[in-house]
């Protein structure tokens, strides 16, 4: 995905003190007259083109390459994979079934100002400059977390659907240590546990191979949110090929996690409860239907292995609501000696 570069653009560079917030900042003075809700979708899906451009150019190089000089080591080793030439880019998302269904494809609707797009295009035609694409995937990741974390923040209490601020998803990783097995979010936003995940693993000189990632969101624009992100780093996940709401169509009935990390959203009173009275899940009481706090919590403890840990936000209330049976299910979660630690969060952490 590339247009013009003038003099400027090729002095950008991901390695920059700031880049991201200067990229952010020239991007934002584009987006004219469009909430932050729709232009989000506009320019995370132009980052995820601009991986996809990236990753077809190299693959397509290294034939090149390999064409030229098949004894080179320019081939492309993927145990399991065979590569083509691709007439166009289209062609990446077809040779990848995971990611189908993932990119927006309603650029041409008229309410997008099509110079303005342009320059979006050629804004982000600027990342990951250079010639190795592990750098441009790099670049691309924290341009895209960046960029997720700032539209969460000019969409206030909205943004916390669909993502939690990195120290809070740093917090709870460093206190689970994910370093090898299967790692499970129910309401995994744009995947950010997933990510931090994965770098603690690379922080402590493991592998991250070792890990399994499993995730479920219902709602479906977040949901596509999150397939970008992890296919940007190179995150082998199972998110479901299609979003689904947690509780009514768990997508991971049978899993038993090592690891679950977990940011619900706070006090659900719409969670459709009355339909699950019975459910396997409720073993420490039936939460009720007016909250789904310890639904979340009961649901989180169902899909634990044996010796899984699992860490996750909720609303300070829950430290303490005894209504409607909620005091009764935590003090049997308390007795079957499954909590570990609470830890109170600083109030508004949780804003964007």
């Amino acid at each position: 995905m590339a247009r013009g570069k003038s003099n400027e653009t090729k002095k950008t560079n991901g390695a920059n003190l700031g880049f991201e917030e200067k990229l952010w900042q020239a991007a934002d003075k584009l987006r004219s007259h469009m909430d932050a809700g729709e232009y989000k979708h506009v320019v995370l899906g132009l980052i995820f083109l601009k991986y996809i451009s990236d990753a077809f150019e190299e693959h397509h190089h290294q034939l090149e390459l390999w064409t030229a000089d098949p004894s080179s080591d320019y081939s492309v080793k993927e145990p399991g994979e065979r590569y083509t030439v691709m007439e166009d880019r289209d062609e990446y998302l077809k040779e990848n079934a995971a990611l189908k269904g993932v990119l927006p494809k309603d650029y041409a609707r008229p309410s997008l100002d099509k110079q303005r797009l342009g320059e979006l295009i050629d804004l982000i035609g600027t990342i990951g400059l250079g010639d190795k694409e592990s750098r441009s995937k790099d670049i691309l990741g924290r341009v895209y977390e960046y960029f997720l974390s700032k539209f969460a923040s000019a969409e206030s209490k909205g943004g916390g659907e669909f993502y939690t601020p990195q120290s809070v998803v740093r917090l709870l990783v460093e206190m689970i240590e994910p370093y090898r097995g299967r790692v499970y979010d129910p309401c995994c936003g744009s995947g950010g546990m997933f990510v931090q995940s994965e770098k603690f693993v690379e922080a402590h000189g493991g592998h991250v191979g070792d890990l399994s990632i499993y995730g479920q969101e219902s709602n479906a624009t977040t949901w596509r949110l999150a397939k970008m992100n992890l296919a940007i780093r190179k995150i082998d996940a199972n998110l479901g090929f299609h979003q689904a709401d947690t509780f009514h169509n768990d997508l991971h009935n049978d899993l038993k996690a090592d690891y679950i990390l977990a940011n619900p959203p706070f006090n659900m009173s719409d969670w459709g409860g009355e339909r699950l009275r019975d459910d396997v899940r409720w073993k420490y009481g039936k939460p009720t239907v007016g909250n789904a706090n310890f639904a979340w919590v009961q649901h989180i403890i169902y899909h634990l292995a044996p010796n899984g840990v699992a860490g996750f936000v909720l609303a300070n209330g829950s430290m303490s609501s005894n209504t409607s049976g909620e005091g009764e299910i935590r003090k049997a979660i308390i007795e079957a000696d499954l909590v570990d630690c609470m830890i109170a969060l600083p109030g508004q952490l949780l804003m964007p």
